[in-house]
């Protein structure tokens, strides 16, 4: 491994050309787009939205923000982005704010090159520590940010407070040459927002009132969200004129993009040494959930509904079927639809509801938001109970449509019903599928699953019953860790009646 230089001298003989922030991760940008490769590993859905419209902002060397709601994996973006800087940069030894060996800016480095010139020692920054970040909340001062005269260093140091070796200097000088990041812009007070300008537009720093003016090489990136200007606070406009660029982050546009996330991010692969089956119907369910909570009219829209809700209705859903497993002796974790009433710990306190939602209350919405999912996805793989005729080419209703669920209702009507529960041992479980009249075999046409697979074939059964039940051909009634299905009309009235289909 070659040796890096350990003084200025040896950096100038080396050839070294120092960068400003911006021209690097241009520069590096420039050669990775040139050999293909990607640019930010683990965000999926915005190659042709987001990810072009950073790339722009990169290459015109722009100060961003990134503006979406929450879980949309803004943080994750601008943490990514140091991927695009140098492995390794020189600063000049000891020095507080990462100072350029060859025009450095702080005092204390200033005067080490006079005295000593270019024997001055370097360190080699890595690029993981050119990367800085700052939540913003009400409590964050100018102190924090941009720093402040520290009395203890002047004190032990014999300086006068004017002196500028006094000034401690907060975390974004501390960044220079790097990255910084401030997360939740609009709660930042507009006092503190306005200490900003001088960084965004002159690119420096002055603490209290010294006279010197030191600047800074550093690259901002603020994050926020849309609900924040109203709710908490806002982005004063003087600071959003010198933000140079505002790019738009969304929720994954189609099942397949979402599902993709979640396989990524959720903890699927259990450490128990059993083997997770998870059919795709489920994987389906899972982001339908998502997907009908953010078109629902009980859900705030303004606020969102984040991709950590169906990463944690998913851990949920197998966790459920794992604690199954272990209490049962199984060898196989394998989720059932009756495991989703066990995913509601994982969707209440995620989703923001309007006055009407609050009134419905998040237990019963949420219940909603899972049954209509089925739905959806049981559209997918099923024919429709409710479409009763369909005509072929000739015009002929030879069949109806619902006799594929005919023999199935009818067991019901006899006055049949079965329960499972989440804690049933499979065979059991399966044993009381198996009693409904054509289950098996409907689930077995439809979702190409056969006995060698009787795990997910199981699974399968339930899902054709809750199927039923969600297009009100047969009831299902939950308490607590049970569910019954049965007749529906039966479920409404009386023993005595009995419905007779036109």
């Amino acid at each position: 491994m070659k040796q890096l230089p350990r003084t200025i001298d040896e950096l100038k003989k080396s050839g070294y050309r120092v960068l400003p922030v911006k021209e690097e991760i241009r520069k590096n940008l420039i050669a990775r787009l040139n050999r293909g490769e990607s640019l930010f590993s683990g965000i999926i859905g915005y190659d042709k939205t987001v990810i072009p419209s950073i790339i722009n902002a990169l290459l015109a060397k722009h100060d961003m923000i990134l503006l979406g709601l929450r879980g949309q994996a803004k943080t994750r973006i601008a943490r990514s982005l140091i991927t695009l800087l140098d492995e390794q940069i020189p600063i000049i030894k000891g020095c507080e704010i990462s100072d350029n060996p060859y025009s450095p800016v702080c005092k204390r480095c200033v005067d080490l090159i006079k005295g000593r010139g270019d024997d001055v020692e370097l360190d080699w920054l890595s690029r993981e520590q050119r990367y800085g970040e700052k939540l913003a909340t009400p409590d964050v001062t100018i102190a924090d940010l941009i720093g402040d005269i520290d009395p203890i260093k002047a004190a032990v140091q014999k300086l006068h407070y004017s002196h500028e070796g006094a000034i401690h200097f907060g975390i974004i000088p501390r960044t220079n040459r790097g990255i910084f990041t401030i997360n939740e812009l609009p709660d930042l007070q507009p006092r503190i927002q306005v200490g900003l300008f001088n960084i965004m537009e002159e690119k420096d720093i002055q603490i209290r009132g010294f006279n010197v003016r030191i600047p800074l090489d550093v690259m901002m990136v603020f994050t926020a969200n849309p609900e924040d200007y109203t709710n908490r606070g806002n982005i004063i406009t003087p600071l959003k004129d010198r933000i140079d660029s505002q790019i738009l982050t969304h929720y994954p546009r189609t099942l397949e993009e979402a599902m993709k996330i979640t396989q990524q991010e959720a903890w699927l692969v259990r450490d128990g040494g059993r083997e997770v089956v998870m059919p795709e119907y489920l994987k389906e369910i899972v982001e339908g959930i998502a997907f009908q909570a953010r078109g629902s009219e009980f859900v705030d829209q303004k606020s969102g509904v984040s991709v950590r809700m169906t990463i944690s209705v998913m851990e949920n859903l197998i966790s459920s079927a794992e604690h199954r497993a272990i209490i049962n002796n199984e060898k196989v974790i394998v989720p059932r639809i009756c495991d989703l009433q066990q995913v509601l710990p994982g969707m209440t306190g995620k989703l923001e509801l309007v006055f009407e939602g609050e009134q419905e209350g998040s237990v019963k919405v949420s219940r909603a938001l899972i049954g209509k999912a089925v739905r959806e996805t049981f559209k997918k793989y099923f024919p429709d109970p409710l479409q009763k005729r369909v005509r072929n080419s000739q015009g002929e209703e030879p069949k109806r449509r619902d006799d594929e669920y005919t023999q199935i209702i009818s067991w019901f009507e006899s006055g049949n019903k079965i329960e499972v529960a989440d804690d049933m041992p499979f065979d059991e479980y399966f044993s009381e599928l198996s009693k409904v009249a054509n289950l098996k075999e409907v689930a077995r046409r439809h979702l190409k699953v056969d006995d060698s697979r009787k795990y997910e074939l199981a699974t399968s059964m339930e899902f054709v019953l809750d199927g039923l039940h969600q297009f009100s051909r047969i009831a299902k009634d939950d308490s607590d860790n049970v569910v019954a299905y049965k007749d529906l009309v039966g479920s409404i009235f009386p023993p005595k009646g009995r419905y007779e289909e036109d």
